[in-house]
């Protein structure tokens, strides 16, 4: 069966549908992307300094997990965050909590400068400042940071959708992350089939998450 793509509710579903219905844990959830998304930056990128841009919502949650284990496998990473820890909640709190415990580098930016300086001699740049929930134009120093990591020659690669992409409606902010690489999960978003989205999100590779074939198949996945 061809796997249909994905619309901002049916993601939220999906997860809602694997935790509340089959008893798994958002965190496993996280846990199992942050892992698989690492696995492919892992054999995408096989070396050099890696740069993990986080916000403030689970996107952000999955670039500690994936810190985290980049980490683990012997790699030079760094977490660039652009909004306090402490502004985080649910599981994205508790995975930035883990990397901080680890002492993983983590840096808390609080303008563009310290962006400039913390991205300057990365090789590769992940995105996980923004997920498929987000609407409405970029600001701040979640635009900083797209800006700047563009200008960069390193490798981009955006996790579950590219910063300034709406998921329904495949519009492109004017500070959009353009991506060599877009890992996404659980199934393609339905915005990426149109014009504007598809010519930022590179290379596109599936990642699970863990929830069940079941409830896959009921959403076309």
């Amino acid at each position: 069966m061809k796997r249909l793509p994905l619309t901002r509710e049916q993601v939220q579903s999906v997860d809602q549908r694997a935790i509340q219905e089959y008893g798994m844990l958002g965190l496993v959830l996280m846990e199992n992307a942050g892992r698989g998304a690492a696995e492919v930056i892992q054999r995408s990128a096989s070396s050099g300094c890696i740069i993990v841009l986080c916000g403030k919502g689970n996107n952000g949650g999955d670039g500690y997990v994936i810190a985290r284990h980049l980490d683990l496998m012997g790699r030079d990473v760094r977490v660039i965050s652009v909004v306090p820890t402490d502004a985080l909640s649910g599981d994205a709190a508790a995975n930035a909590n883990i990397a901080l415990r680890a002492d993983l580098d983590v840096h808390v930016v609080e303008n563009q400068a310290e962006i400039e300086q913390l991205v300057g001699d990365a090789d590769v740049i992940v995105d996980c400042l923004l997920g498929t929930g987000a609407t409405g134009p970029l600001r701040g120093l979640y635009a900083d940071a797209v800006r700047i990591a563009n200008r960069t020659q390193a490798t981009r690669i955006a996790i579950d959708v590219p910063t300034g992409i709406d998921v329904d409606t495949g519009t492109a902010d004017l500070h959009t992350f353009n991506a060599d690489l877009t890992i996404t999960f659980v199934a393609e978003k339905i915005g990426f089939g149109l014009q504007q989205a598809s010519q930022f999100l590179g290379q596109i590779e599936l990642v699970s998450i863990g929830v069940p074939r079941k409830l896959l198949r009921q959403h076309g996945v």
